[in-house]
């Protein structure tokens, strides 16, 4: 998710649909396109600096010695494809599984204003679409996973619904882990850092608890929490 950029130019509703968790949003700002639910604001196309930096994280923070050759990573929310299409584009990841529970966002990247951002990676055999949410995926699916990327919320402590706020309980983190193979890497954007969430994060059983900052141009910097499940 990124920060809404400053202009004073009126924004353009293209679409507006209600969807299972409330109402969901796509407007354009100027030249920017803005994805807004229940009237919080969640991302838009200024940058993407951030959803990229979050899965070269990932990847990066992957053991060398023990990554799989081709892993697999999870993409926690679709939004505005910038995570999706910059996973697409890297050949290292085998697999690139994305969860999103609002059908009205898959709908834009497949036939409407935000295919631009994603087709290509839509098209990639390597990529699949899950519309489900993602707090319930984690505890059913039987599928597991070398990476998983959660860019969901505005953080830990800023979740876009109640319901989002048990993923990040010990709980919920401990269902992350159930779906990430031994060594696996979960990554968690922020719009601020989280001392209690890393401790949260080292209670569930994670090591290699680390923090890294993203700069942007105005204001605190994003953050990427990044820990390893044990092998």
């Amino acid at each position: 998710m990124t920060h809404p950029t400053t202009s004073y130019d009126t924004p353009e509703v293209l679409d507006s649909r209600e969807g299972p968790y409330g109402e969901v949003v796509l407007r354009r700002h100027g030249e920017l396109l803005q994805i807004i639910a229940n009237g919080c604001f969640l991302m838009d196309t200024s940058d993407g600096r951030s959803e990229r930096l979050l899965v070269d994280a990932a990847l990066d923070a992957l053991t060398p010695g023990t990554r799989a050759a081709a892993p697999h990573v999870l993409i926690g929310g679709l939004g505005v494809g910038f995570s999706l299409a910059h996973a697409a584009a890297d050949p290292r990841w085998g697999g690139i599984t994305v969860v999103e529970r609002e059908p009205a966002i898959i709908g834009w990247h497949r036939d409407g204003p935000l295919a631009p951002v994603s087709s290509d990676a839509l098209a990639d055999p390597r990529t699949e679409v899950v519309e489900a949410d993602l707090v319930r995926y984690v505890n059913e699916t039987s599928a597991t996973f070398d990476a998983l990327c959660l860019d969901i919320d505005n953080g830990p402590d800023w979740t876009v619904t109640e319901d989002n706020q048990s993923l990040y309980s010990q709980a919920g983190l401990a269902s992350c882990a159930r779906v990430l193979r031994p060594d696996g890497v979960l990554a968690v954007w922020s719009a601020q850092p989280s001392r209690e969430f890393e401790g949260t994060l080292r209670n569930a059983g994670f090591r290699s608890v680390r923090t890294e900052e993203i700069p942007v141009a105005r204001g605190v910097p994003d953050v990427v929490h990044l820990a390893v499940r044990p092998g």
